[in-house]
């Protein structure tokens, strides 16, 4: 793909949230220097057209080894074929960075179940609690299996 393909979407096609850039734009300058909106704007569009740019490029990368996933790989390898071959080790960095940091969340409970731990066998009864669910929405259209059903009325499905 052309990375001039993408370069000509809309706004509503690939954006970034406003606000999270103009705080990055913000904590990479000093306290005294202020950024015009239109700057911020320029800045941002600048931002998607980059990313446009490296995702494009780390696709045609991908594709070219005959895979289906861009891999980290792809994404340094697009950088240095695009020129930016003095940041791959900075890049590479902050992705060792992010992996750890990854790691450290899920291994240390900050995740999705924040605080809170389970037994391993607790986690097994709520996986077959969920899975149960599950199987009821798809096979009953919607319906959720409930939570605990006593012994003697499971005796009586049938």
């Amino acid at each position: 793909m052309d990375p001039m393909d993408i370069v000509g979407k809309s706004k509503e096609d690939a954006s970034l949230p406003k606000a999270t850039m103009t705080k990055i734009i913000k904590e990479m300058l000093p306290p005294d220097v202020r950024v015009a909106r239109d700057a911020q704007d320029l800045l941002i569009e600048c931002c998607v057209e980059f990313i446009n740019l490296i995702s494009s490029e780390s696709n045609e990368v991908c594709s070219r080894e005959d895979k289906r996933t861009i891999a980290p790989e792809h994404v340094l390898k697009a950088l240095e074929v695009l020129g930016f071959g003095e940041y791959i080790e900075e890049v590479y960095a902050a992705y060792e960075q992010h992996k750890l940091e990854t790691m450290d969340t899920l291994k240390g409970g900050g995740g999705k179940w924040n605080g809170t731990e389970m037994t391993e066998e607790e986690a097994a009864a709520e996986q077959q609690r969920m899975f149960a669910e599950a199987r009821a929405r798809m096979n009953g259209g919607g319906v959720a299996a409930p939570k605990q059903q006593p012994e003697d009325d499971r005796s009586l499905e049938s």
